[in-house]
């Protein structure tokens, strides 16, 4: 009962540190004292939970990671390489990201900016999702031409896109509408433009001759 109970307040302390940077402010903005007063427990026993506020935020990171990679695995289920498909993969990504929205607005803004060492988590996690998807994609029919370094610049690509698209998906102040459909539909096209440069891609060789051939006969 105890060890659950503890459970629960730690739980709390991460929920608080969420809910006060939906007012506008980083994590790094965000005070000891202000989580504590929001979960209502005295500020040193902020400490039976956290050594300091870094390991808070690093337990956040692990948090939107386990998230993230629940939103992976829906996407996952659908097959990409169907026509259709990523639409629907957008689709299914950007529902889980509205209805966790608190998580994914605390990825949105730390993976930029706030403490080094969080900022820094937030890097490897992006690395290990980079890491799986190669993984994934030496499995699709349409990716067999690539090379491994081919593809580990594709995931890179398609990674860090979902990344940088996140401010736009979190950010319309009602998460529907016009607003979110308009972030929605720009991830789907930099999605579809990616996979069509992939599609024909065969190499830096092949695209610098290609350039030339073009600016050649111009």
């Amino acid at each position: 009962m105890r060890a659950e109970k503890k459970l629960q307040t730690r739980q709390s302390l991460l929920d608080a540190a969420l809910a006060l940077m939906e007012t506008g402010r980083g994590f790094s903005g965000i005070s000891l004292r202000e989580i504590t007063r929001e979960v209502g427990i005295v500020p040193t026993a902020f400490y039976r939970h956290f050594p300091d506020m870094e390991s808070l935020g690093l337990a956040l990171v692990e948090e939107v990671s386990s998230s993230f990679r629940e939103a992976i695995r829906l996407v996952r289920s659908n097959q990409f390489e169907h026509l259709g498909a990523i639409s629907a993969s957008v689709q299914i990504f950007v529902d889980y990201v509205v209805a966790h929205r608190q998580l994914f607005l605390f990825l949105a803004r730390e993976q930029y900016g706030g403490a080094s060492v969080v900022r820094q988590a937030i890097e490897d996690m992006q690395q290990r999702f980079i890491t799986d998807l190669v993984a994934d994609l030496k499995l699709m029919p349409k990716q067999r031409h690539l090379r491994d370094d081919d593809l580990e610049i594709l995931a890179d690509l398609i990674v860090k896109t979902v990344f940088s698209s996140l401010p736009e998906l979190i950010n319309p102040a009602e998460l529907k509408g016009a607003p979110l459909q308009l972030a929605q539909d720009r991830l789907e096209s930099k999605l579809r433009f990616i996979f069509m440069g992939a599609k024909y891609w065969r190499g830096i060789r092949w695209a610098a001759s290609s350039s030339d051939g073009a600016t050649a006969s111009e």
